[in-house]
């Protein structure tokens, strides 16, 4: 059989006779339906693999994987890895952090133990956000209470970089300067982030497969969990399977647990197995009341915390999922869209010289889009180069002034350049439009943070500023 084509068409299965067989394959064993009709981008991941270990074609490639366990562990990452970031999706940090959290501290107050879980917990952000969290809402009291956050994802390079725990600028994109400082460790010339140590107790990684909640082979010692975090993974599996999922994972969450999922994954079906619980800006799900034998306590509503125990936690920009997403062909001729999307899954997967290549080439196309300057901006920031992510962010907002998101982050990184007045008027404009929206209005390239929460940090920034 000849070798496969350098590149499919665009929206075509490689030439490839065998490519049908080792696709069904691949999402049986990984669940990740979202390939069912994204040919090209599967398979430029097969190729990687294909190119590297000299197999020559699918038929090759799938003779290889029925000998070598070991090689579906590498293509099970090549299908599934991209770094996340710190704190994403604002809104649902904000109710972590004002609602579940503080909720699930008293109620665990006798024993002062906490059991969460990350599921599909890529490079690791979001199990270590969380601890970050938790350390600043117990603060002294914490090194008193057993904290145990479990991540979990199929892809053993996500989780090898999880356990490593050194993230790139790209992954706190979205955090000011006085953050990074108090929880990171720079390396290399800021090149990279090390998380400090005490953010890194009771963490741990492991290999898990959700797939494994149906067919009974998901340890029963994972259960009773305080808090699930499964968000922006199911969208990748079968919709079919989803409402079993679900009600796994429900089925593994201690009486008066929470489970939080991405926002465009929740389903109706949902309700007939898990309460959902409306919170300023997001959803949130409990076990039914019929299973627990009585009504739900009504979320709690602390005071909010004085700056001292809680930091402004950032929201950063657009990421569409944990694993990168890309298009199936170059983003020359393409849409706008079509440039961001691939830029951002390269930028995801650490190649931010790529990311500028393409939003470069995207530029040349649409000169006149704001959201690519947004993006483009966004970038050059997180390889350090704060004069032209200056530049791109002032381009964006030049171009569309009403860009919430870009004001803010203009704002965000004006203050860390120690432009104090100047990123208070950037952020007071971001505030400003942001007010003229109904409260739960989605960001345009806000990853879900809307309107409502981002007066919330806008107003702790402009209150840290009059001091």
């Amino acid at each position: 059989m000849s070798a496969p084509r350098e590149r499919a068409p665009l929206g075509k299965a490689p030439l490839d006779g065998a490519f049908p067989a080792l696709k069904r394959l691949v999402i049986a064993r990984t669940g990740h339906a979202y390939y069912e009709d994204k040919d090209g981008a599967l398979w430029e991941r097969l190729r990687r693999r294909i190119r590297a270990t000299g197999t020559g074609d699918s038929a090759g490639y799938l003779a290889l994987l029925e000998a070598d366990e070991g090689e579906w562990a590498v293509l099970e990452s090549e299908v599934t890895i991209g770094e996340t970031f710190f704190f994403r999706d604002a809104a649902q940090f904000e109710a972590l952090r004002e609602v579940i959290l503080p909720g699930l501290i008293r109620r665990r107050a006798a024993e002062r133990r906490l059991r969460i879980w990350s599921a599909g917990c890529s490079t690791g952000a979001e199990a270590y956000s969380v601890s970050i969290l938790l350390r600043r809402l117990l603060g002294p009291a914490y090194p008193q209470w057993a904290i145990g956050i479990l991540g979990t994802d199929i892809s053993e390079a996500a989780l090898e970089a999880a356990r490593a725990a050194r993230f790139s600028p790209w992954a706190l994109r979205g955090m000011p300067a006085v953050e990074r400082e108090r929880d990171f460790l720079a390396m290399e010339e800021g090149r990279a982030f090390q998380l400090r140590r005490e953010h890194r107790s009771g963490v741990r990684f492991e290999y898990g497969n959700l797939l494994s909640l149906l067919d009974g082979t998901m340890p029963l010692g994972m259960s009773d969990y305080d808090l699930i975090l499964c968000r922006n993974v199911l969208i990748y599996f079968d919709r079919a399977a989803v409402p079993s999922i679900v009600r796994a994972l429900g089925e593994r969450m201690a009486p008066h647990g929470w489970m939080l999922l991405g926002h465009s994954e929740p389903d109706p079906s949902f309700g007939s197995f898990l309460q959902p619980v409306s919170l300023p800006g997001t959803t949130a799900w409990r076990p039914l009341p019929l299973l627990l034998g009585k009504l739900p306590e009504p979320p709690p509503s602390p005071a909010a915390p004085a700056a001292a125990e809680t930091a402004p936690l950032q929201q950063a920009p657009e990421e569409e999922s944990k694993m990168p997403t890309e298009p199936d062909s170059p983003p020359e001729g393409g849409t706008p869209r079509l440039a961001a999307d691939r830029a951002r899954a390269e930028a995801d997967a650490g190649a931010l010289e790529a990311a500028r290549a393409t939003l470069r080439a995207g530029l040349r196309d649409h000169p006149m889009n704001a959201a690519l300057h947004h993006l483009d901006g966004l970038v050059a920031r997180g390889m350090g180069e704060d004069t032209a992510a200056e530049a791109a962010l002032r381009r964006a907002v030049y171009l569309d002034s009403g860009f919430v998101a870009a004001h803010y982050h203009l704002g965000l990184l004006l203050l860390d350049r120690g432009a104090v007045e100047a990123g208070r008027r950037s952020i007071a404009n971001a505030a400003r439009l942001a007010r003229a929206l109904p409260g739960e209005t989605i960001l345009e390239e806000g990853d879900g943070m809307t309107a409502e929460t981002l007066l919330g940090l806008a107003g702790q920034h402009l209150a840290e500023g009059r001091g």
